[in-house]
């Protein structure tokens, strides 16, 4: 394999370049190359015990994007410019808890895992969630998975930017009433899957008006 070499201004001058885009140019589409390589960067995201307990919809047709607009209040103006407009979605408890059908697929389809390595294997996931992180309930579960999905999200975000390419990520919506119409209108089982985020992608329709504004390093790093 070989080792990746860019640049680390490169790398700078892409995260510099992000920045949430309230408002895209509608006429400027990514190729399918293009958003193939997003959702690729996702694809090759770590996860917690690597069980990518994850799924995103691309929702390009246009009546799904306005049906989404009365329970997404921070997505309109995206809805209507960006390119590409994608659902992160993360797994509930049905298919995250230690002895489910899905953990037994990983482990035993996709991963490759012998039936000792896959016994020991689930010993171990089952301690981390009942004793390690109480993973207890379905809510827990559910945000456990979240943090695992969003890992994803700030990949693609990047790999994007890295391309000279934009995105917001979204959380104004009524998580509730989303979930119920990912049901209606997108079959999506609810019972498995939850809505973590919504996030556009294209090219803004004009630069930021503030610059950049973070705290300073030493501010947010402690060494020992």
């Amino acid at each position: 394999m070989n080792i990746p070499s860019i640049p680390q201004e490169s790398i700078i001058s892409a995260l510099t370049f992000r920045h949430a885009t309230k408002e895209f140019d509608a006429t400027k589409k990514l190729s399918q190359e293009t958003i193939d390589f997003i959702l690729r960067s996702a694809n090759l995201s770590p996860s917690s015990f690597g069980f990518e307990p994850w799924h995103f919809i691309v929702v390009q047709d246009k009546e799904l994007r306005e049906s989404l607009k009365p329970v997404a209040w921070g997505a309109p103006l995206k809805l209507d410019t960006a390119s590409h407009f994608i659902l992160g979605l993360s797994m509930k408890a049905p298919l995250t808890k230690w002895d489910s059908e899905y953990i037994m697929h990983m482990m035993r389809d996709v991963k490759g895992f012998s039936e000792d390595i896959i016994e020991g294997y689930s010993k171990f996931y089952r301690e981390f969630q009942e004793r390690d992180f109480n993973l207890d309930t379905d809510k827990k579960l559910f945000d456990w998975a979240s943090k695992q999905t969003y890992i994803a999200l700030a990949n693609m975000m990047t790999a994007a930017a890295l391309n000279g390419i934009d995105s917001c990520p979204i959380e104004g919506f009524h998580q509730e009433k989303a979930e119920a119409l990912l049901s209606e209108k997108f079959g999506v089982d609810t019972e498995k899957y939850g809505l973590s985020f919504m996030v556009a992608f294209g090219h803004r329709k004009e630069e930021p008006k503030h610059p950049k504004s973070r705290r300073r390093l030493e501010d947010i790093v402690t060494w020992k």
